[in-house]
């Protein structure tokens, strides 16, 4: 016997069956039970949200000579005929390849003859709207007094194009989007009674990708099992099928464009490359990634949980990334992203497509609108802060030495005032080079040291004050980011350096008990061009 798939397999024959369209469901079982049925429905909605499947029941339901709380008891004559597609009380038609005014026209005689069997005719429409002017208008007139035993029911995924005529004459009826939790939850009660073991990880996936479509979820399902059969399917396995790429490369991605490192940004595609992941997807999902971003930056990340479908790890992961990036960079990046998607559906060189974006993300210089100046703004003042150093300008041909060249040094670069004897010489040059050495570290370490304030320690060492929180736990409770930074100050003043790190509860108590070495020596803080 061939294979059925499984969203065939499964398609629901009750109305209980159905999955996340109760408002719809609840409506027509209640006409049914009150013998208040009307002669013309209109299905609308997204592709796979069960329009066709509850048109079926509902043909079957006015039918049933047995109709239990409303649905069909599916053991009668006329239940079994519908349910075998023999039933000449139930004509489906598809208004895609049967559009023209003839094809309408036959309906019209055809409604004239009273059913052999049954209470109803029912003529169920799909892709009604494919219709044409003339169909339609063929049409008009019998959908608005059709004889007492004739129900339309038409279904469309673009209702926007249907004649408001047409409109005035039906019930509407809007068909949700499935939410991913009740999608994945039918996923689940059908691989039970099919004795597949899937991982749940997989499951909540498949769900997101399935866009809100019950029969996409099941037909991805479906193509993951076949292509892993006999073994539970995992995530990785999932991934695999889809040509769909983990979260950890998307918090990569981003930050290798938070630190404007163009060439990780390129070596990451390379990977999703040779992985064999589909790009289309690549962007899809990242873009989707920075909406998760987004969410989280504008609402402070409270009660989102239930809105990002994503696990705690990575949803303490997506907080920690957006105190790192500002909103209209974000929505810069989606913009891009967004229109980048656009242009894959016709690019022969998807590749160089996303690489020419990636650059353009982490450059935003070579942009002019209002997002990504502010995005240049925001990049110098950055420079400004991590004081990266400026090499001198060298004197010009026409000018004597040390006139225009004097000048450049003496605005980059300003002298200090001496500084006290008692403060170790490896700690005052550190002090005097700190957003410098900072700016030489990758995020969140650098994020962290921003905020972070100087004083001196036991035995006249350097202390580092730290924001009670995150910052604290990344280098109290990690030895490995402790051992980094002392080996980063060692290297710079070419003997080792120990540090003492110190936790701060605010300005006042970092005053209290601290000395700001910050304001006895300064910074060498000096601009670079932009």
């Amino acid at each position: 016997m061939s294979y059925t798939a499984l969203y065939r397999k499964f398609r629901p024959e009750r109305f209980e069956d159905v999955k996340g369209q109760d408002h719809i469901v609840t409506t027509l079982k209640n006409q049914i039970e009150a013998e208040r049925i009307g002669h013309a429905y209109l299905f609308c909605g997204t592709r796979g949200t069960g329009k066709t499947t509850i048109a079926k029941i509902f043909a079957k339901a006015v039918n049933c000579e047995h109709p239990v709380d409303g649905s069909p008891c599916g053991e009668c004559r006329s239940c079994r005929t519908i349910a075998a597609g023999a039933s000449m009380n139930v004509i489906e038609i598809d208004a895609a390849s049967n559009n023209g005014v003839d094809n309408i026209r036959e309906i019209v005689d055809e409604v004239s003859y009273s059913p052999a069997e049954g209470k109803y005719k029912v003529y169920i429409i799909d892709e009604v709207h494919m219709l044409s002017i003339g169909a339609f208008n063929a049409l008009l007139k019998t959908l608005e007094e059709p004889p007492s035993y004739v129900i339309f029911i038409l279904a469309t995924t673009e209702v926007h194009k249907i004649p408001v005529t047409i409109l005035s004459r039906c019930q509407r009826y809007d068909f949700k989007r499935i939410s991913i939790e009740t999608i994945a939850d039918r996923m689940r009660e059908l691989m039970d009674q099919e004795g597949q073991q899937v991982e749940e990880k997989a499951l909540r996936y498949i769900a997101r990708a399935a866009d809100g479509s019950m029969r996409d979820a099941l037909s991805l399902l479906d193509q993951c099992i076949a292509f892993h059969y006999g073994k539970k399917l995992t995530y990785d396995d999932a991934l695999d099928v889809l040509g769909a790429v983990d979260t950890d490369v998307f918090s990569r991605l981003l930050r290798a464009v938070l630190a404007r490192n163009v060439t990780d940004c390129i070596k990451l595609l390379e990977e999703v490359v040779m992985q064999g992941r589909e790009l289309g997807q690549f962007i899809s999902d990242f873009t989707w990634y920075l909406r998760n971003l987004l969410l989280i930056k504008t609402s402070d990340g409270e009660g989102m949980e239930d809105v990002i479908d994503m696990s705690s790890d990575n949803l303490a992961r997506l907080s920690e990334e957006a105190g790192m990036v500002d909103v209209d960079a974000i929505i810069r990046y989606i913009r891009e992203l967004s229109e980048l998607a656009g242009r894959l559906r016709y690019a022969t060189q998807k590749r160089i497509q996303i690489e020419i974006a990636l650059i353009r993300l982490c450059r935003p210089q070579m942009e002019s609108d209002p997002e990504s100046l502010l995005d240049r703004i925001r990049a110098l003042e950055q420079r400004v802060e991590e004081g990266i150093v400026m090499q001198p300008f060298p004197p010009s041909s026409g000018s004597p030495a040390g006139a225009s060249g004097g000048a450049a040094q003496s605005a980059a670069i300003r002298k200090r005032p001496e500084l006290p004897k008692a403060i170790p010489e490896d700690v005052k040059k550190i002090v005097e080079n700190w957003p410098g050495l900072v700016g030489q570290t990758a995020m969140p370490m650098k994020l962290y040291l921003k905020k972070a304030r100087l004083s001196l320690g036991g035995d006249n060492r350097l202390m580092i004050v730290l924001e009670d929180g995150l910052a604290s736990d990344y280098f109290l409770k990690q030895e490995e980011n402790r051992e980094e930074l002392e080996k980063l100050l060692s290297e710079f003043v070419q003997k080792t350096v120990e540090v003492d790190f110190q936790v701060s509860r605010g300005d006042r108590d970092f005053e209290e008990n601290h000395v700001d070495l910050t304001r006895i020596i300064h910074m060498n803080i000096e601009e670079e061009s932009f």
